[in-house]
């Protein structure tokens, strides 16, 4: 099949094309260039979301629920989920595609994982052409599920238009998260599995914290949201939050 009507049928939503072609990106086919030339053109419609956070803090529960609200809608949606490469095969547990199962197979919805391939800043190298394709094969939405971050694992605001930290109560010290460069790359928190004990002196921390942030009239102010995502509480609450911060950016026409 030539490049041309290939990426024809990637307009057309493929599916199958759709995951050959980000395949052929991964691996950096001598055809990847030239697809990723012809999707440059037809991207920028998506909604780009970053969901970011601690190991264990419930970020893949969080795109599951909230891409099947997004479903409810009557809106598609594209999951890119990154899991650490083990340095001992190069190759990774995927674990993601296993949590988010029972919605896999849904017609609107296209869950891709990837492997970090070394890569020390949350995503894989070749994630933001992955959004590309995604976003050129007609998703309204796009999530981008980092692996659990740290100090420098802080790529997500750089490939998101709204990026969301997920914390849990036992997710640390205020200061700690401070260190960690979360509290400057936010634009809404989610303290999740908030029906733990301590779940509101994590939240009244961070409000501590947000208070010492420099704003003026253009600066987005970041909430905090409690949820319980395994039993789909404060999913409704983070979706009106991402449509608060995009509104803020169409407004100050600061989406790029």
């Amino acid at each position: 099949m030539d490049v041309e009507t290939f990426f024809h049928e990637l307009l057309k939503n493929n599916k199958r094309l759709i995951a050959r072609a980000i395949s052929y990106v991964e691996s950096e086919y001598p055809q990847a260039e030239e697809i990723l030339k012809k999707v440059h053109q037809h991207s920028g419609n998506a909604y780009r979301i970053g969901i970011t956070g601690p190991p264990g803090a419930g970020k893949s529960t969080i795109t599951n629920q909230l891409a099947k609200l997004y479903l409810q809608n009557g809106k598609s949606v594209a999951i890119i989920a990154v899991d650490p490469t083990s340095p001992f095969t190069g190759g990774a547990l995927l674990g993601d595609r296993v949590r988010m199962s029972d919605i896999g197979k849904v017609e609107n919805i296209f869950i891709r994982s990837m492997a970090t391939r070394g890569s020390l800043g949350g995503l894989c190298k070749k994630a933001i052409d992955t959004a590309d394709i995604l976003d050129a094969a007609g998703y309204d939405y796009i999530i981008l599920e980092t692996v659990g971050v740290g100090q420098s694992e802080l790529d997500i605001v750089k490939a998101a238009d709204t990026t969301m930290v997920v914390l849990v109560p036992e997710s640390g010290d205020s200061v700690q998260a401070m260190k960690a460069g979360l509290m400057e790359i936010a634009d809404f928190f989610v303290v999740n599995k908030c029906d733990r004990p301590a779940s509101e002196q994590a939240a009244n921390a961070l409000r501590t914290i947000l208070m010492l942030r420099n704003h003026d009239e253009k600066t987005f102010l970041p909430e905090i949201v409690k949820a319980v995502a395994q039993d789909n509480l404060g999913i409704k609450e983070i979706a009106l939050e991402i449509e608060r911060h995009q509104t803020h950016l169409n407004k100050f026409d600061l989406l790029t």
